[in-house]
């Protein structure tokens, strides 16, 4: 163990599917929580870590909403960056594309400028101070798309933070139906924009999302996408071209996507030939980071170090860098193995 724990904290890494709200501290919350008595988000350590043992995906995103509603300043959010970015130093990572979703910050009373302003100062702060580069994806909830949607691309295309790279949708996958026309058109828009397109799909539902993703919301990498087995015709297709998945095995385990770490389908996608990254997605409140995500992947899925170092890379291919920033990433790469 202590050989495969030493080489994974060597490994250059990328992280390419992180959350704001997600990533922030169990004292972060907490910190958050006891200032807002009123919030049903627990104030000791042993209750908020029983209030993420999460029952569904559903529930998760109650508990996630609940969490987000406790960022109430600018400073709020410049701090939750600057966590990301002492988190990520300690485990190597170099970059993270981290996803933001501004809404519950607009409900809060924060205009767009103010919180473009806190991410670019959290985004120059990391840097300075932890050595991580950030980029930012601008997300909504597919099951609130018609009050969301339309308000995050008016935040990314008129007062965009510096770091900003993408646009994503996350939230209820199964809940999206009515609202297809308004995403669509978004995803539209953003595209056209020059904005990377990264929707989470076929996390919580089949192909068929995947399939929707790639035809109609310009998918440049997918969310997670880990009930693509399904179809062959589209494993054939990921394959062929390499669009890159986005997987979060912890995760999947603890919104009860799949029942074992040990049954995560992982191994799979890479014996089909896939692209695919290994992430954290929500690390405290899954009980994870992304340094153990590459620890799982070695020691319950049974990847060698070699293929450790095949997601590091994939990552770093996959990332929205530029190439020079790619390029002396992946050279370190060659000393490792």
């Amino acid at each position: 163990m202590e050989g495969i724990e030493s080489f994974i904290a060597t490994l250059p890494k990328v992280e390419l599917h992180v959350h704001l709200v997600g990533s922030a501290s169990v004292p972060t919350v907490l910190k958050l929580a006891r200032r807002h008595p009123g919030s049903p988000v627990p104030r000791t350590e042993e209750a908020l870590r029983e209030f993420y043992t999460f029952r569904d995906f559903p529930h998760f995103i109650d508990v996630y909403t609940m969490v987000s509603l406790l960022v109430t300043e600018p400073e709020d959010v410049a701090d939750l960056v600057r966590g990301i970015g002492r988190d990520l130093a300690a485990q190597n990572v170099r970059y993270a594309e981290v996803q933001v979703s501004p809404y519950p910050f607009r409900r809060n009373g924060m205009p767009p400028a103010v919180i473009t302003e806190a991410l670019d100062i959290g985004a120059q702060d990391a840097l300075a101070e932890h050595g991580v580069r950030i980029g930012y994806i601008f997300d909504f909830p597919g099951h609130t798309a018609d009050v969301d949607a339309m308000a995050t691309l008016e935040h990314a295309l008129s007062d965009p933070p510096r770091a900003l790279t993408g646009f994503g949708i996350g939230g209820i996958e199964g809940a999206r139906a009515p609202y297809l026309d308004i995403i669509r058109d978004v995803f539209g828009a953003a595209a056209a924009a020059g904005l990377h397109c990264v929707p989470h799909a076929g996390e919580t539902t089949g192909p068929e999302t995947i399939w929707e993703a790639i035809g109609r919301l310009h998918a440049e990498r997918i969310g997670h996408g880990l009930n693509c087995l399904a179809d062959p015709r589209l494993v054939t297709y990921l394959r062929e071209t390499q669009l890159p998945l986005d997987v979060c095995p912890t995760s999947n385990v603890r919104t009860r996507q799949v029942a074992a770490l040990a049954d995560h389908p992982l191994p799979r996608m890479l014996a089909e030939g896939l692209l695919v990254t290994l992430n954290s997605d929500d690390p405290p409140m899954f009980g994870t980071s992304l340094s153990n995500e590459y620890l799982v992947a070695a020691t319950v899925l049974g990847l060698s170090p070699a293929e450790l170092t095949a997601l590091a890379s994939n990552a770093v291919r996959a990332s929205f860098l530029d190439e020079n920033s790619k390029d002396s990433i992946l050279a370190e790469y060659s000393h490792l193995l």
